[in-house]
């Protein structure tokens, strides 16, 4: 069995450069929310939300990702002030209990994303892809902090009235939508050195879909950039299986997580940092004997069609 050759890069940060792609970064998730999808209204507490930062850190986690704001199906929006009221007092204890700590905040919006990294945060993670508030693009080139940018189709509120996709259609609506995203930075000035993709797994794909997205994903590395891939705990996961608990949902987590290392991915995003880690130790193993000890820019032999 072959498997794609990870590039590799160095991700720019807001002070710091994180190396990608010898091994498979983990970043463990923080939702500060009352209705997020898998941990809402565990962490809404300041106190809980410090300590489960801590201990993701301690098992192993290399960055956290703080968000304020559930994007859950349905989900309704709230304000940025409110957004910011949640996240950062919890992201300034992070960083007074661990200085040295990689946070990254979950927002789509412009004005939470200038705030918290005027407060530390290294990275923001917009799951809009630039496209839910124009000004984004324009904080994160002037900032320059590691920007995580989403594919998303449609807008949570929306996404049960979305008509099922067509096989032969859910890549290149993928790819059409990341290379606009790609558009939109390169026209504000953003770096490429500073970004990171994510497809967008359950974001307005629906069941099946996402593993189609999964079983194609090597095509999304004619971007020439590193992928990060979200799949932790999401409910198509568990679509085929005959129950779904909580052990199920962790070992369906496993097995994607694994699938996608294997076809290239870069960063995951978590919710059981011990588990991933476990995942990530044998398929980077794997990857490892699989493929030639260099430093790729990106994968030979894959044509590089955009650029920002």
């Amino acid at each position: 069995m072959a498997f794609v050759s990870r590039p590799r890069y160095t991700w720019r940060l807001r002070t710091r450069s994180l190396p990608l792609g010898r091994r498979t970064v983990l970043m463990g998730i923080l939702n500060v929310t009352p209705d997020s999808f898998s941990d809402g209204n565990q962490f809404l507490n300041a106190h809980a939300a410090v300590d489960h930062a801590l201990r993701l850190l301690d098992e192993g986690a290399d960055l956290v990702d703080l968000g304020g704001e559930s994007t859950r199906p349905n989900a309704t929006p709230i304000t940025p002030a409110e957004e910011q009221e949640r996240i950062l007092p919890v992201m300034k204890a992070i960083l007074k209990l661990r200085r040295d700590a990689i946070l990254s905040v979950d927002t789509y919006h412009a004005e939470t994303a200038e705030r918290a990294i005027q407060d530390g945060a290294e990275a923001i993670n917009d799951v809009s892809g630039l496209i839910w508030d124009p000004a984004m693009a324009r904080v994160l080139a002037k900032e320059q902090p590691g920007s995580i940018l989403m594919h998303t189709r449609g807008a949570p509120r929306g996404w049960s009235a979305l008509p099922p996709l067509p096989h032969a259609d859910i890549m290149p609506m993928i790819v059409s939508g990341l290379a606009h995203t790609l558009s939109l930075a390169r026209s504000a000035g953003m770096q490429r050195s500073n970004m990171v993709l994510d497809p967008g797994f359950g974001f307005g794909k629906m069941g099946d879909e996402n593993f189609t997205l999964l079983a194609h994903f090597t095509e999304l590395h004619q971007f020439a950039l590193p992928f990060l891939v979200g799949v932790s705990r999401k409910r198509f996961l568990t679509a085929h299986l005959p129950q779904a608990n909580e052990l199920t949902r962790q070992q369906a987590t496993t097995a994607a997580n694994t699938a996608a290392i294997l076809s290239g991915a870069h960063i995951l995003r978590v919710h059981d940092i011990p588990a991933a880690r476990t995942a990530a130790t044998v398929a980077d193993s794997i990857l490892s004997l699989a493929q030639p000890e260099t430093e790729e820019t990106h994968p030979s032999g894959i044509r590089k069609t955009f650029s920002a």
